[in-house]
């Protein structure tokens, strides 16, 4: 199996597992709030709908593509909300049906495409991997607001990799969306991945240090927790500093989710549900033993990267998005450039 066959395989898995979570909800869950403000889970799954047809169209139709992004330029703050509002309004069989028939095209349409090949986007061009690895991202994302929403508990999974790689190589973004200079120095990220492994990044001897649960790391990169509710340790005023402003996306920061604000979602969204339906065992912000306030700290008062309103959108600009940072396949890109990939004007996730 090629690398590309493999990465679209972990694709097609996180949208049948977000499936198995919203296939038999009722008409009144469809409506439920999610923590990204405005947004219920038909809004969620309605944005991932509208974002694999805007993927299958850049890789189809680059002319129509081309007038969906001057279209966006328009009206960057509202037209990825007008969109979603849009497919929340269809009666959710409709809806949940164009989502399945976009997710399978989608999956055909990029194993289609020759391995060089580079989509356009709403940035630079994409690689077949990133725009994989974007819609995986971006679909793990607004999985975990609908899981939120539905107080379900969703066993991490090693697919959590292609999420922690692009929280890492987008550090430096990071820093260039808040106007801020990045470190110099190299960091170290360790995490502990689903399965137990160690997954790491970065020279071994570097001083400026992360270390902690990969679910915990790619909740706080998306903007789906606050740092405070995560088990993530900094070593160095750097490391520190970083886990402060951390996001995968590119686009401006949001306020970030308070302390404690993810868990108030699970507890209030009714019952506890998983993929399949089975009550779960737990339900904490970190899974496997991982939830708890890292190292006793305080809530903090400046915005972390615990997440803005639904977002995904563009390099230098737009809303946040989710493709690894740089735009190339997942292992083509330095750490420091602005990620690109998804649409300007959407929201991460939290509360902005």
């Amino acid at each position: 199996m090629s690398e590309t066959e493999a990465l679209l395989g972990d694709l097609r898995a996180e949208g049948d597992e977000l499936d198995g979570l919203v296939a038999g909800l009722g008409g009144a869950e469809w409506r439920m709030a999610t923590p990204a403000p405005g947004w219920t889970v038909a809004h969620q799954i309605a944005h991932l709908a509208w974002t694999d047809e805007r993927a299958v169209q850049a890789a189809e139709d680059a002319q129509g593509f081309a007038d969906e992004v001057r279209r966006a330029w328009a009206a960057p703050d509202a037209f990825v909300d007008e969109g979603a509002e849009r497919g929340a309004a269809e009666p959710p069989e409709v809806l949940l049906g164009r989502w399945r028939e976009g997710r399978e095209r989608l999956l055909r349409t990029l194993a289609a495409q020759p391995p060089r090949a580079r989509l356009p986007w709403y940035g630079p061009p994409m690689s077949v991997m990133s725009m994989a690895t974007a819609r995986l991202m971006e679909t793990w994302a607004h999985g975990q607001d609908v899981a939120d929403a539905l107080g379900a508990h969703r066993a991490p999974t090693a697919r959590l990799r292609h999420v922690a790689r692009i929280g890492f190589r987008a550090r430096g973004y990071a820093y260039a969306a808040r106007g801020m200079e990045p470190p110099a120095d190299e960091f170290r990220v360790e995490l502990t991945a689903p399965a137990g492994e160690l997954w790491t990044y970065g020279p071994e001897d570097a001083a400026q240090r992360v270390t902690g649960p990969a679910l915990d790391f790619c909740l706080l990169v998306t903007q789906r927790a606050h740092r405070d509710d995560l088990a993530l340790r900094a070593e160095g005023p750097d490391a520190d500093r970083w886990l402060d402003i951390a996001q995968a996306f590119a686009g401006p920061p949001g306020k970030g989710r308070a302390p404690g604000q993810r868990a108030e979602h699970m507890v209030g969204g009714g019952t506890e549900r998983t993929a399949g339906g089975a009550a779960p065992g737990d339900v904490r912000a970190g899974g496997g033993g991982s939830g708890g306030p890292s190292g006793g700290r305080g809530a903090r008062g400046d915005a972390s990267a615990g997440g803005g309103a639904p977002s995904d959108g563009l390099a230098g600009g737009g809303a946040p998005s989710d493709t690894p940072a740089g735009g190339g396949a997942p292992n083509d890109a330095p750490a420091s450039p602005a990620p690109q990939g998804d649409v300007p004007g959407h929201r991460p996730g939290g509360a902005s």
